[in-house]
């Protein structure tokens, strides 16, 4: 289920290693993330929710085949196994959009991610 491969992008999203780095390398976005991925067109799932880490501005999770990060200016780009998103996080908040497939049809919606 594709949509589940988007919720755990966007876990990651939230979700990296737990590891200490130097201040000056913290990025303003580091912390923990709650991230519902919402489907607005395709077969995907209708909804998924996930609880993500930023550290260094560097979005991973530990299991899955995801990339991304999170900008100074809080530009949001994640992929993970062939579904990509993007957006903005500002303070607090974030959203975006999101695209990907489920068994080969494509589907896409949007992400809201709210900072613990």
């Amino acid at each position: 289920m594709r949509l589940y491969r988007v919720g755990v992008l966007f876990s990651v999203l939230g979700l990296s290693t737990a590891t200490a780095a130097p201040a000056l390398a913290q990025s303003p976005y580091d912390g923990t993330w709650n991230v519902t991925i919402v489907t607005k067109s395709g077969s995907c799932e209708p909804t998924a929710s996930s609880t993500l880490l930023v550290t260094d501005g560097k979005i991973s999770a530990a299991g899955a085949n995801v990339s991304g990060s999170i900008g100074r200016e809080g530009l949001v780009r994640v992929s993970i196994n062939g579904a990509y998103a993007n957006g903005q996080v500002s303070g607090n908040a974030g959203s975006g959009k999101w695209n990907g497939a489920s068994a080969g049809i494509p589907c896409s919606g949007r992400w809201e991610a709210v900072r613990q």
